[in-house]
């Protein structure tokens, strides 16, 4: 047998391809929501020492841009903003006016002790307890400061909520 004539490694042809060739099913906001999750802008927002953490994770060793996200400085085209630090209350009207310019879907994650609590300025006159207080927040990141692993794996989380959040919007609409 000459071996030009051979199928080598390929698949046999599929029953869908026959039936339905290059034809995919699926509900118009899984879609949309698989592909919102893969292609991440961040503002981030860093305000303390998380904020070198933070930049950790965006450099070669650590490399977000494998996961889709990518780091924006306007508000105007990003959809995750990524608190990372002591939020002072002089910064909570431009934490919350950056957050309303960000178009809708818009996530947050609040990493570090002091977005999240306040950290070991809890107590303090001038430190907000968390940025909660000021605006929504979908993953916490905990530590101080945490690791550039833990904010990936916070990044995971939400991703996995964007998919779990279309799912549960789908099955809504379809009930009513």
């Amino acid at each position: 047998m000459d071996i030009t004539q051979g199928r080598g490694n390929t698949p046999a042809e599929s029953i869908f391809e026959r039936v339905l060739p290059n034809a995919v099913t699926a509900k118009s906001s899984e879609l949309f929501a698989h592909a919102r999750k893969s292609s991440l802008w961040t503002l981030s927002f860093g305000l303390a020492c998380c904020a070198i953490e933070m930049m950790s994770t965006h450099m070669s060793h650590h490399d977000l841009d494998r996961f889709g996200v990518v780091t924006w400085p306007s508000p105007r085209q990003a959809d995750v903003m990524i608190v990372a630090g002591t939020v002072v209350k002089k910064m909570a009207d431009p934490i919350k006016l950056l957050y309303e310019q960000m178009p809708d879907p818009k996530w947050v994650i609040a990493m570090g002790s002091c977005a999240t609590n306040g950290g070991p300025y809890y107590r303090s006159y001038s430190v907000v307890m968390g940025v909660d207080h000021l605006i929504p927040v979908d993953v916490y990141v905990p530590g101080c400061p945490p690791r550039p692993e833990a904010l990936m794996y916070g990044i995971m989380q939400l991703q996995e909520k964007i998919l779990k959040d279309a799912k549960e919007r789908g099955a809504t609409s379809q009930a009513s």
